[in-house]
């Protein structure tokens, strides 16, 4: 329920306005060095207040470290870690109390439980995601040991698309801007939609692309646990995903058996590789040791700043006007948060595999 993995395992607490949120990482390897450093810059990755495009909330998303590492290396023993909010406007969500958001958790977290914190949207914030960046990026860390690096980059915002595939484009270069790009064009053409949602009072969905590089042969399970159904487990559990596609995806239900297929070659080293990589670096559930490839659809924030329709928790026809610091467009930010679910769940199945 707040847990995600089988023997490398986050679980995450916390809400959007209490006093943090944090987590506890178990399974990590041990004898990792752990660079704090990186561990940060992966949260500033995600943080708010990060340039004009993103939420104005200004928080430091300092991490604390609290067991698990002696002398620099990881011991074996559980990573417990916390972030303290210090920056919540809880008087902006007043008018929020009684009333539900269009197409937010509000409705459904009141029917489940009986009982909601409306300030941020409480468990149900993207806040939460703080703690998987964290336990991302030890996984990373460990990852690194093995030859695998993991790359996300925004590919879409609104009607605006990248051409092309990741082969096409340099992805360091996603850094360069705020959108998260590796396109410099492209990316501005991207900024200018936000800044013109976000002028609107509205919000903008998109689609991230992820592309995992040197993932060892073998990795998934034959039946539940496919590979590619962890990743789209992992990718879904991110707030407002709506859709989740590995290698050609949908794209490739118009071509034939024979255009589809990769067929296998010789290689030099008398290894066995690819002509092709259709299939996103997974088949039959199990990575064959070519790149994977995989793309995340996010929808539009729910909370707009313009006048809805809704209705209170009596059940009564009003209208709301959302108050509050709130991105436009959440993709900016969640690229480094599918990077963390991504590596979370590879170094997990690298383990179950080892096990």
């Amino acid at each position: 329920m707040n847990s995600f993995g089988q023997i490398f395992r986050i679980t995450t607490f916390g809400e959007s306005h209490g006093a943090a949120v944090g987590g506890v990482i178990d399974g990590m390897p041990a004898g990792i060095t752990i660079d704090l450093n990186f561990i940060q810059s992966e949260l500033d990755r995600r943080r708010p207040g990060q340039s004009k495009l993103t939420t104005a909330r200004n928080e430091a998303d300092k991490v604390e470290l609290l067991s698990g590492i002696f002398e620099g290396k990881t011991t074996g023993c559980p990573i417990g870690f916390i972030v303290r909010n210090t920056n919540q406007h809880s008087q902006d969500y007043e008018n929020m109390r009684d009333v539900f958001r269009p197409s937010h958790a509000d409705f459904t977290y009141t029917q489940k439980y009986g009982i909601r914190d409306h300030r941020g949207g409480g468990r149900s914030s993207a806040r939460e995601t703080i703690s998987r960046v964290v336990a991302g990026a030890f996984a990373k860390l460990a990852l690194k040991q093995l030859g695998v690096s993991i790359q996300a980059y925004t590919q879409q915002v609104g009607n605006i698309v990248l051409p092309g595939t990741y082969k096409d484009y340099d992805l360091s270069l996603a850094e360069n801007n705020d959108v998260r790009c590796p396109d410099a064009a492209y990316a501005q053409q991207m900024a200018d939609l936000i800044t013109e949602v976000k002028a609107d009072g509205d919000t903008i969905g998109g689609v991230i692309a992820c592309v995992i590089k040197g993932c060892p042969i073998g990795l998934g399970e034959p039946a539940f646990d496919k590979l590619h159904a962890i990743l789209g487990h992992a990718m879904l559990s991110i707030n407002a995903v709506k859709g989740f596609e590995y290698g050609q995806g949908f794209a490739g239900v118009t071509e034939r058996g024979s255009q589809q297929n990769d067929v296998m070659i010789p290689l030099p080293d008398g290894k066995i590789g690819f002509a092709t990589n259709h299939s996103g670096g997974i088949q039959g559930g199990i990575s064959n040791g070519e790149d994977i490839y995989f793309r995340v659809a996010f929808k539009p924030v729910a909370t707009l700043l313009m006048e809805q329709d809704t209705v209170n928790k009596n059940g009564e026809a009003t209208k709301l006007t959302a108050r509050g610091r709130h991105d436009a467009c959440v993709l900016p930010r969640a690229v480094p948060v599918v990077e963390a679910m991504a590596a979370i769940t590879i170094l997990d199945a690298y383990l179950l595999a080892k096990a």
